[in-house]
């Protein structure tokens, strides 16, 4: 089971992890959360509906790896739209993401936050390391948070398609983005075997 996530009898699923894996994984939920911001509860706010009826941004966020977690919903998939059909896409895109993208935050927010709980709840093996358990809600929040994760480190090291994704194989060990690279593909591994653990 190291390294892989099993399916657990009953549903969920488990990974063994050692103490180093268990503080990178902590360690980049915890920068996922600093990124994505507190939500609107955390902006003091005494009234409970308040946030229920909270108007979103209807900006794409500047940072390019907030607009790779929270993407235009309304975009052309052939290419430079017109003009005119540019503006009008924009103008649904700022609508859709003013009613969407604090729920989308929230989501997001408490994946991450679950990950980082759960990694918290874990108790050594005494060997450095300890079997990760998760319910199969709990793997739902992981299979979200980690995907998260890879997207947050690909747009970071500018992947797009697939070829990027080869070229990173054959990046040399001195290359500065090779921790990162590496940390991308057993993050991939991680999700790959969690997706294929919930499968009926």
């Amino acid at each position: 089971m190291p390294g892989t996530f099993e399916p657990l009898p009953g549903g969920g699923a488990a990974v063994a992890l050692d103490d180093v894996e268990i503080s990178i994984i902590r360690s980049l939920a915890v920068q996922l959360l600093e990124l994505i911001g507190p939500g609107p509860a955390e902006d003091a706010s005494d009234d409970p509906l308040a946030e229920l009826f909270a108007d979103g941004p209807s900006e794409p966020p500047s940072d390019p790896v907030l607009k790779r977690l929270f993407p235009d919903a309304y975009s052309d998939p052939e290419g430079t739209p017109q003009a005119e059909q540019a503006e009008e896409q924009r103008a649904y895109s700022s609508e859709f993401r003013r009613y969407t993208e604090n729920d989308l935050r929230t989501g997001k927010r408490e994946n991450a936050l679950a990950v980082v709980r759960s990694l918290d709840a874990l108790h050594s093996e005494g060997d450095g390391g300890a079997v990760l358990k998760l319910s199969t809600a709990e793997s739902q929040q992981w299979l979200g948070a980690l995907n998260d994760l890879r997207l947050a480190i690909g747009s970071r090291l500018d992947i797009t398609d697939e070829e990027d994704t080869d070229l990173l194989y054959r990046l040399p060990d001195e290359d500065p983005r090779k921790p990162m690279v590496m940390a991308y593909l057993w993050l991939g591994g991680l999700q790959e075997t969690l997706v294929t653990t919930l499968m009926p």
